[in-house]
């Protein structure tokens, strides 16, 4: 059984845009944002990650706090808060390591106290009622911060276990960086609701987010949304400050050149690398 949550939702609602995996990429939670103003939701949420990878992380948070974001922690936010030696992502591969460490070494030097004070104090999960069902938002998964669900690896035995000790209908989370949806034949859910960070290893420079919607006497409708932004932009900065150039070739290409060797055979095949 998780433990209780910090904070629960107010109120039911009915139609949510929910992402993940900010990583320093204002340029695409600006686009992001904008679209989902446009889709008539009730809230944003955030399921933590706002730094790594991309540049100048202090950018995403005025963004975050004037879109009225709700957000919870994910590792990164934990790491950078407390000051950690690493991210946590839970990387046990020395290549993928290398660039998680650079990627939060960079990150660290340049967050401010007060966005990591901010860091400190997020919840590490949400529950919120959802139409008429429990939906409980996570970072990895609602038994570790750092648990990654992939799609080819995640039974639906497992799901529904996870879900019977999250007492929820639908869980949230993220982490992983790729999107995926799963229904239980009780028409419980797993959706994760992908990263807008960088590319999930498509070939191509857009990011997704998710956005979920609960009518009455309907079935909870799940719906993935591709943004596409100003990635070049994000690209020359990287480069300008002096990121790995394997970073800013994801961003222009939409394929993975880091942190691979923690995808599972099947994902991995899908991919370039």
């Amino acid at each position: 059984m998780i433990a209780p949550c910090r904070m629960t939702e107010p109120h039911a609602v009915r139609r949510i845009a929910v992402f993940g995996g900010v990583y320093s990429n204002a340029h695409a939670l600006a686009a992001m944002l904008a679209d989902a103003r446009g889709r008539d939701v009730d809230a944003i949420f955030c399921l933590g990650d706002l730094g790594g990878f991309g540049p100048h992380p202090d950018r995403v948070f005025p963004l975050l706090r004037d879109a009225g974001v709700r957000v919870i922690q994910g590792n990164y936010d934990r790491a950078i808060a407390l000051g950690h030696d690493d991210c946590g992502c839970g990387y046990t591969d020395p290549r993928d390591n290398h660039f998680a460490r650079v990627s939060y070494a960079y990150t660290l030097g340049r967050t401010a106290s007060e966005h990591r004070r901010w860091m400190a104090a997020l919840p590490g999960h949400r529950r919120l009622t959802l139409g008429g069902g429990t939906a409980l938002l996570c970072h990895g998964s609602p038994r570790a911060i750092s648990e990654f669900l992939w799609e080819s690896t995640t039974p639906d035995d497992f799901v529904a276990r996870l879900l019977d000790e999250a007492q929820a209908d639908v869980i949230l989370c993220t982490h992983s960086g790729i999107k995926w949806h799963r229904r239980l034949a009780d028409g419980r859910r797993l959706v994760n609701v992908g990263v807008i960070g960088r590319p999930e290893n498509d070939g191509t420079p857009r990011v997704w987010y998710t956005v979920l919607t609960a009518e009455p006497g309907r079935e909870l409708d799940v719906e993935f949304v591709p943004v596409g932004y100003d990635h070049e932009a994000l690209a020359r900065e990287m480069e300008r400050e002096g990121l790995p150039p394997e970073f800013a070739d994801t961003v222009r290409t939409g394929w993975w050149t880091s942190c691979l060797e923690v995808l599972p055979a099947r994902e991995r095949a899908r991919g370039r690398f």
